[in-house]
This record gives structure tokens, C-alpha cells and sequence, in this order.
């Protein structure tokens, strides 16, 4: 097998690698939460460590009040009709929260409709890199990605569209150099 052979391979299972990763986490940030109901947030403070440390990626599900038991971990406003949350663990009946790593409760009971779901599932770290950029920037870098992706596509179906104009060209090459050898033959 030739070093180019070995390029080529290698690029194409690099790449399919980068794409399903990039498939894995669409999934499980938007098309798991959107089909099941869910919403993504992403865990800003260390108020929740060890379980969720800042980045871990946290999906909810809308619950009723009395479906969150004590020990769930849910997403609440702060402040009714406030849209800042935060995500805490239940640590009395009467909706008490407190995060993992507080030593003390929070300072107001969470009235039912401040509730906005219980944890799903939760993936650490997965959100992580937003923390480090700030919503413009995350937007932007979200479009170049899907650019890139897209270009990148184009340029695989360019390259096989002009493989297969030479596997086409080529064969008719052959086929021309086979009856010229044959008229010389005859």
C-alpha cells in the first residue's frame, strides 16, 4: 500500500470521526432534547460539584411539582419571571434547593411555577466551551463550524465528481487504445 493510500485512508476515518462527534453532540444538545421535550442548559458555577461541575451540559424535562422528590435535581428560576436559572439538587419536600457543593440552602423556597423541569440527563463538560465565549462569538463560531462543514462537503462531492470523470475518461481511453489494436491486427 502506497503512502498516499495510507493519507487518503487516514483523512477519510479522521474525518468521519469529526463527523460523527459533530452528529453525537447535535444530538444530544438539540434533536434528544427537542423530540423528548427537553431544554439544554449549561451548569455556569461550581455550585453543583462534584456531580455537575461548570460545562457539564444539563437537559430538563417539564415535571409536575408533585413528581420532584427529594434528592432530584431540577432547573429553576431564580426569580419568577426571571429568565436567570439556576440548577440544584431538592433537599426538603417544600422545594428547598441547594447546590452540591453549598453549605447552606438557598435562601427562598421554589414555588411551583418557578420551576422549569427536572434533570434529564447531563453530559460534564460537554458545554464547556461556552463558558469561554460569550454569545456573539458562540454564534459566530457555530456558523463558521457549519461552514466549514459545508465546504467541506462540497469539496468531497467535487473531488468524487471528478474521479468519476476520469474512471469515465479513462475507460474510454482504453476503449479507443483496444480498437486501435485490434484494426492493427487485422
Amino acid at each position: 500500500m502506497s503512502l498516499r493510500t495510507v493519507r487518503t485512508v487516514a483523512g477519510k476515518a479522521l474525518a468521519l470521526l469529526a463527523a460523527g462527534l459533530v452528529v453525537l453532540v447535535l444530538a444530544l444538545v438539540v434533536v434528544i432534547p427537542r423530540v423528548g421535550g427537553g431544554t439544554a442548559y449549561t451548569v455556569l458555577t461550581g455550585s453543583m460539584r462534584p456531580t455537575m461541575p461548570p460545562g457539564t451540559l444539563v437537559v430538563v424535562r417539564p415535571v409536575k411539582p408533585e413528581q420532584i422528590a427529594v434528592g432530584d435535581v431540577v432547573t429553576y428560576q431564580i426569580e419568577s419571571g426571571d429568565p436567570t436559572v439556576a440548577t440544584h439538587r431538592v433537599v426538603a419536600v417544600g422545594i428547598d434547593m441547594k447546590g452540591d457543593a453549598n453549605n447552606v440552602d438557598d435562601p427562598s423556597e421554589v414555588r411551583p411555577e418557578q420551576i422549569r423541569g427536572k434533570r434529564w440527563y447531563s453530559v460534564r463538560y460537554l458545554a464547556w466551551p461556552t463558558l469561554k465565549v460569550g454569545g456573539h462569538v458562540r454564534q459566530l463560531v457555530v456558523f463558521g463550524a457549519v461552514a466549514v462543514l459545508i465546504g467541506y462537503a462540497l469539496m468531497s462531492f467535487a473531488g468524487a465528481a471528478r474521479d468519476r470523470r476520469r474512471s469515465r475518461s479513462g475507460s474510454a481511453d482504453a476503449a479507443v487504445d483496444a480498437r486501435e489494436k485490434a484494426e492493427v491486427g487485422s
